[in-house]
Formats: C-alpha cells, sequence, structure tokens
C-alpha cells in the first residue's frame, strides 16, 4: 500500500517461553515475543502474522459512532422491522466510562451507549449487545417480552455464553447492560 511504513520490529526471544507468541505496541515500535527455539524462518513468520493481528485489532478499535449507529439500523430491520422507528435510536456511540456493564440504554432519549470493551469482540457479540440495546427501546426491563425479542438474534446464547467468559476470565461479577 502506497503510504504505509512497516513499523519498527523488536523481537523478544524467552527461554522459558515454549510455543505462545504475543506482540504488543510500544510507542512507534511493536515488540513480539517468541520462544527461543525458533528458526529465523519461524520468527520471520510469526512476526509477519503477530502485524496483521494487531493490525486487525487496531482496525477493530477504530470503530466509529456513525458505523455503530448503521450497523444499529441492520440489526433493528433483520429482526425487528416491525417496530420500525420505535426501536431506532437517537444515538448510539462508544463510551469509556462503562466498567460494569457492555451497553446502556436510556428509552426517554433513546441513546444507546456501548463499552470500548466490546469494540474488540466478534462482530456476532457486538451484534447482540446492540441489539440486546435496541430491545430495550421497546421493553425497558428484562422480562418475558423484552428476552423475546433479543432471542430472535440466533446467536444470542452463544453471546451471552461469550460475555459470561469474558467476565470470568476477568475474574469480575457477570457484567449486565
Amino acid at each position: 500500500m502506497a503510504g504505509t511504513r512497516k513499523p519498527v520490529v523488536e523481537v523478544r526471544r524467552s527461554q522459558r517461553r515454549r510455543r505462545t507468541v504475543s506482540a504488543y505496541r510500544d510507542g512507534e515500535r511493536v515488540v513480539v515475543l517468541i520462544p527461543d527455539q525458533f528458526s529465523r524462518a519461524e520468527e520471520s513468520e510469526w512476526v509477519d502474522r503477530m502485524l496483521a493481528r494487531l493490525a486487525a485489532r487496531e482496525g477493530r478499535l477504530a470503530r466509529t459512532d456513525a458505523e455503530l449507529l448503521a450497523r444499529a439500523t441492520r440489526l433493528r430491520n433483520a429482526y425487528l422491522p416491525e417496530y420500525g422507528h420505535e426501536a431506532l435510536p437517537a444515538s448510539v456511540r462508544w463510551v469509556t466510562n462503562q466498567n460494569g456493564r457492555w451497553g446502556s440504554c436510556t428509552p426517554a432519549d433513546r441513546t444507546i451507549r456501548i463499552s470500548h470493551r466490546v469494540q474488540e469482540m466478534p462482530d456476532w457479540v457486538i451484534d447482540y449487545v446492540l441489539l440486546h440495546e435496541l430491545a430495550h427501546l421497546i421493553v425497558p426491563s428484562h422480562n418475558a417480552a423484552f428476552w423475546a425479542l433479543v432471542a430472535r438474534y440466533p446467536k444470542s446464547e452463544r453471546a451471552r455464553g461469550y460475555l459470561e467468559g469474558v467476565a470470568a476470565a476477568a475474574a469480575v461479577p457477570a457484567l449486565t447492560d
């Protein structure tokens, strides 16, 4: 790609590391951690893989509020079409101040906020969180009617399990909306 610079890469080998490879950004450079026994060819292969993974992750983190609103509109059209504007939020945005929730909805002003922590999750999990909040525009509580709306999303149970797993791995109580 024209204008795209390859980042400076620092490879750190570890005798304790056996199979795992990880990478992170440290300012302008990328640090890749690999097992000491990797050959130069394996090192090169893993550096390329990790650079691609970091780029994909950073692309997900660059998701905008406008994209989030467009996604909410697509979900409303697919799973809640009979509710029309009733299930269409006035705004949907990413927020960094929700550490105890994946998302929240204020039906009175039709606003939805999604935790920035969801940005890195698979698209089907983001869709679930959004649909969950869209359902709150129709049914504010977590009653049977609400869960019936959420259940229209085919991966709702799978996404709930994923979110519960993330919460468990973080050693925090199950987060709610």
